[in-house]
């Protein structure tokens, strides 16, 4: 099928719209989004009783957003449950499973449940996947890891893959071992970064600033799992935030999960994101993981959620995301790539007000993962025209009814039944 000069009356998120967007009983009016040669051309107030035209489609208020992205996922562990035997709860019995379940893989076994998953995001909308990869061993390179390499050059185009190396924190305690470590991941291309488990388990600071000194001196972003545990006296995000300011840090760092904020006074916690807030830090929430991981004991109802504080960071200016995480693994027996569930499960567990209008943003700023400064209005205007029509959902109840959608790439059908809107 032909792909459409322009889409009209297309519901808009508000955060997506400028400030000066006509409303009309308080809800931004329909949007007329005009395209060419692949890209969005301009986004304008709907045509208003314009006579139908084969060139476009009336898509009469169907709810539209950018292209995902799903900014914390684990390509190399997923779709491992149903080989697992027993689980102990909680994060570290996850752990330990994963560990024996790791001696058999193989280059192949990665590379055909990676692609999996890749191909289910791509299928769902998304269009930038950021995995973390296991890295154990100081002068051994993970098995998985040149798999991703590969697999990225492989989905160049249609998804965007990136790779993180996610080493456990006393791997750095050594300074030279440290460099080694962010000099391997930096030879890996663009698409790398490097990344660290960050927990009171293993808590160094001098480790975590060996990290951050050696991506600093490779020129490499980073990404942390950061206080996964509801310790109310783990300081690795707030540590965090005060060593890149003392060395001037000029990346961008994705600090993930930070569930011990939620068990922490008011003040501390507040404190802490008052200084992420001044630094180049991005907060991605992973709220599917860390409910079942979170006060996970046999035979007991947890009593925390293990989510975040994502909306007072969200107050304070801080970049938030919502993502997938783990999928069809013992860290996550559930899941499907596609971040807008993780939105839905957030959206009750936080008790999120309006999200497609409020909080969709979450899923789709793939900026938030890049350096420079991250308070730029976001626009769709010269962006491709990669775009996800929810076919059945409607703003009050979104993302319920948001699994039937129409995924556009290039301003190209690759998802979904366009003859709904073609025919109109």
């Amino acid at each position: 099928m032909m792909a459409p000069a322009f889409l009209d009356n297309a519901r808009l998120p508000r955060w997506l719209l400028p400030a000066d967007w006509p409303q009309q009983g308080g809800v931004p009016v329909l949007a007329r989004i005009d395209l060419d040669a692949g890209n969005v051309q301009s986004v304008r107030p709907a045509s208003d009783g314009m006579a139908p035209s084969p060139q476009g489609w009336d898509l009469a208020g169907t709810l539209v957003l950018p292209g995902f992205v799903d900014a914390h996922t684990h390509l190399d562990k997923a779709f491992t449950l149903p080989r697992m035997k027993e689980v102990r709860p909680g994060l570290l019995g996850a752990i330990d499973v994963m560990l024996n379940d790791r001696v058999h893989w193989s280059a192949a076994d990665v590379r055909e449940r990676a692609s999996r998953g890749l191909q289910w995001a791509w299928e769902c909308g998304t269009t930038h996947v950021r995995t973390h990869v296991d890295w154990w061993e100081p002068d051994a390179v993970p098995l998985a890891w040149p798999v991703m390499a590969e697999l990225a050059q492989e989905w160049a185009g249609k998804v965007r893959l990136e790779q993180v190396s996610l080493i456990k924190l006393p791997l750095f305690e050594d300074a030279a071992q440290a460099m080694r470590l962010a000099q391997q991941v930096k030879a890996t291309g663009p698409q790398a970064v490097l990344g660290g488990f960050v927990h009171s388990t293993n808590w160094s600071e001098r480790a975590l600033r060996n990290l951050l000194v050696s991506s600093q001196a490779c020129d490499l972003d980073v990404d942390l799992h950061v206080d996964e545990e509801l310790n109310p006296a783990a300081v690795g995000l707030q540590t965090a935030a005060r060593i890149l300011r003392e060395i001037g840090f000029e990346g961008r760092v994705v600090c993930g999960h930070i569930c011990a904020l939620a068990a922490q006074p008011e003040a501390q916690a507040f404190a802490t994101l008052d200084a992420v807030a001044r630094a180049p830090i991005t907060v991605v929430s992973l709220p599917a993981t860390n409910l079942l991981l979170q006060d996970a004991v046999t035979g007991r109802t947890p009593r925390m959620r293990g989510i975040t504080l994502v909306k007072e960071a969200r107050e304070r200016g801080i970049p938030l995301l919502f993502a997938s995480d783990n999928v069809q693994d013992p860290f996550c027996r559930l899941g499907s790539f596609d971040p807008v569930e993780a939105l839905g499960t957030a959206a009750l567990v936080a008790q999120l007000d309006e999200p497609f209008d409020n909080w969709s943003q979450a899923l789709c700023r793939g900026d938030w993962l890049q350096r420079g400064p991250a308070t730029a209005a976001p626009t769709l205007v010269g962006a491709k025209a990669d775009l996800v029509l929810f076919t059945q959902a409607d703003r009050h109840g979104w993302p319920s009814r948001s699994a039937a959608r129409l995924v556009l790439r290039d301003g190209h059908v690759t998802h979904g039944d366009a003859s709904l809107f073609h025919s109109r």
